[in-house]
């Protein structure tokens, strides 16, 4: 386990802080404040501590230079509200303006940089980038676990110039993923669902000689009914991928899970007429947009009784009401099984928050690719640079 910074006296000094606040922005307004809240425990911990605290994030993709709609300024705004506290703002975060103002904090401050992607040398890991920007603290904790699959100058780079620690979402994040993967309560159950087996294809092999059951939903069923030789009408498939399927399949044996049935329509869209149709019939011109009802059951069973239970990636187009109940049957099922429920992945907060589950699973991540490369048993380069726990 990696060493947290709380075995430190940390009064009085500064300590930078990564943190994820890639928040949805539009025209000033945050969307979702939900990567701000879990950034929480940590920063008012080291408030507490009486540190100087110096937050830096990233936001969106402005490629290496200043974009104006990607600016942090709002993020300071609402952290602010939702510490109780002023947090300062600095315009930059290296150079003249961010140690002016990073030299302006008094004990249990707080200051959050600009948005670090506006230099190229923050994805590029810039050594003297992270030199500069190390230069303002005299500690370095990463809480930003949905960013450590990145060797980024605020991840990794600046851990080559300051003692490294983890932070309390950071360690939460690993406890969960521990307590899942590497000593789970049997039967371990995972469920991966999304569009593509190329992107979960390393997942798939890392996790079924681990799993009771891997249950595969989504879009990527598609791809293997195809490899099968299966009929499925207009749904999307992957067909560069139907060899990788085909041994996914093969090194599963009674292990992988596929759907029976699917919610089948002619169009992508709300409204549609929809149809439920047997995997392998579906008709010309229709497609695979949400597992079906007895799919529903199949999975339900398999999910009652688990000791565990790992969820990345939704079942259906859950964002369409009318191929969304697959999505929230599937969510229930696990709320219900009594398993130690880990969920991970963007997308599947975002269905577990647009279909009311929120607050009934164990842990859900705040990790995207993070988590998948996690799940895939590839070493995180955020990871690999903190001290370990002695």
């Amino acid at each position: 386990m990696k060493a947290s910074y709380e075995g430190l006296d940390l009064a009085g000094r500064r300590v930078l802080v990564r943190e994820d606040l890639n928040v949805p922005l539009q025209d000033g307004v945050i969307g979702d404040d939900g990567r701000i809240r879990a950034a929480l425990p940590t920063l008012r911990d080291l408030v507490r501590r009486r540190a100087r605290v110096i937050v830096v994030s990233h936001l969106g993709r402005p490629r290496g230079r200043p974009q104006p709609g990607l600016s942090l300024r709002p993020v300071a705004t609402r952290l602010g509200e939702l510490m109780g506290r002023t947090v300062a703002f600095a315009e930059d975060c290296v150079g003249e303006t961010a140690a002016a103002a990073a030299g302006r904090l008094d004990e249990g401050e707080v200051l959050l940089l600009e948005n670090v992607r506006f230099h190229p040398g923050e994805e590029a890991n810039d050594r003297e980038f992270a030199r500069r920007l190390a230069s303002l603290a005299q500690v370095f904790v990463n809480d930003a676990f949905a960013a450590s699959h990145r060797a980024h100058a605020s991840v990794v780079g600046v851990a080559g110039f300051l003692p490294a620690y983890a932070g309390r979402l950071m360690l939460a994040e690993l406890e969960a993923l521990h307590r899942a993967l590497d000593a789970p309560r049997r039967p371990l159950v995972a469920v991966v669902g999304g569009a593509k087996v190329s992107t979960k294809a390393g997942v798939l092999r890392h996790l079924l000689p681990r799993v009771d059951a891997l249950l595969v939903g989504g879009a990527m069923a598609n791809t293997f009914f195809k490899a099968r030789g299966l009929e499925v009408g207009a749904s999307l498939v992957e067909d560069e991928a139907l060899e990788v399927a085909r041994q996914v399949e093969a090194e599963g044996g009674d292990r992988l899970v596929l759907p029976l049935d699917a919610v089948c329509a002619r169009r992508m869209r709300a409204g549609e007429e929809t149809r439920v149709q047997e995997v392998g019939g579906v008709e010309p011109g229709w497609m695979m947009l949400d597992v079906g009802p007895r799919t529903v059951a199949a999975f339900a069973r398999r999910l009652q009784g688990a000791g565990t239970v790992v969820w990345n990636g939704p079942v259906g187009v859950f964002e369409i009401p009318e191929f969304s109940a697959g999505t929230k049957a599937l969510g229930e099922a696990i709320a219900a099984s009594g398993a130690y429920s880990l969920l991970g992945g963007g997308d599947t907060a975002a269905a577990v928050r647009l279909l009311g589950l929120e607050g009934r699973f164990s842990h859900v991540s705040t990790g995207g690719g993070a988590t998948l490369e996690y799940l895939e048993g590839k070493e995180l380069p955020g990871l690999a640079v903190l001290r370990e726990a002695t």
